[in-house]
C-alpha cells in the first residue's frame, strides 16, 4: 500500500511540474514576456490584412524588440486596418523610408511587425506613418496558390516507361495514347 501511495505522489508532482512548464512556456511565447517599455513615441502603419495580429504584439528591427502594437482599428474611409505602434524612445533614429511588414514567428506562431530600415537621412517623428507596408501572408492563400499553380500533372506510369527512346516497334505500350 505504501508503494502505491508513493506512485500517486510522484505522478501528482510530475503533473504539477508539467503544468508549471506549460505556464512558463505560455508567458515566454506570447507578448507578455519580459518587455518593459519606458518613454515611447507612436508610428502608424496601414495594412490591407492584419491576419491574427494582436494588441501588444512585438515590433522588431533585426529581430530585436523595440516596441509593441498599441491599437488596431479599421479606417471607415479607406477600409483598411490602421495599426498604431508604440516604439521605445531609445530607437528614435528609424529612417522615414523604412518599411513595415507583418510576419509570423515560426510556422504557426504569433504574428509581429518587423521593420526593415531604409536609408533616408530623415528620421520618423512622433505620429508619422509608414509609406511602405506588407500585409500578413495567410496560410490558406499560400495553399490555394500552390494548388492552383501547383506542380505539373504527374505522367502516367506507362508514359514514363516509354520516354527512354523510340524502339521502332508498333507495340501498343510504345505508342503514346492520344486524348
Amino acid at each position: 500500500m505504501a508503494q502505491r501511495r508513493s506512485y500517486q505522489i510522484g505522478s501528482g508532482l510530475f503533473i504539477l511540474l508539467g503544468f508549471a512548464a506549460l505556464a512558463y512556456l505560455a508567458t515566454q511565447t506570447t507578448s507578455i514576456a519580459n518587455f518593459s517599455q519606458g518613454p515611447s513615441y507612436t508610428l502608424n502603419a496601414r495594412f490591407t490584412n492584419v491576419g491574427q495580429l494582436k494588441l501588444r504584439a512585438p515590433v522588431k528591427i533585426a529581430g530585436v524588440r523595440i516596441g509593441s502594437v498599441e491599437s488596431i482599428e479599421v479606417d471607415p474611409e479607406r477600409l483598411d486596418a490602421k495599426v498604431r505602434l508604440s516604439v521605445d524612445k531609445r530607437y528614435h533614429e528609424i529612417p522615414d523610408d523604412s518599411s513595415a511588414a507583418i510576419f509570423t514567428s515560426g510556422l504557426l506562431g504569433d504574428q509581429y511587425i518587423g521593420i526593415q530600415a531604409g536609408g533616408s537621412p530623415d528620421m520618423f517623428k512622433d505620429g508619422d506613418e509608414f509609406v511602405l507596408t506588407q500585409s500578413s501572408m495567410q496560410l490558406e492563400d499560400l495553399i490555394g496558390k500552390f494548388l492552383v499553380n501547383g506542380a505539373p500533372p504527374a505522367k502516367p506510369a506507362d508514359a514514363a516507361k516509354t520516354d527512354g527512346g523510340d524502339t521502332g516497334s508498333e507495340h501498343p505500350a510504345a505508342t503514346p495514347k492520344k486524348s
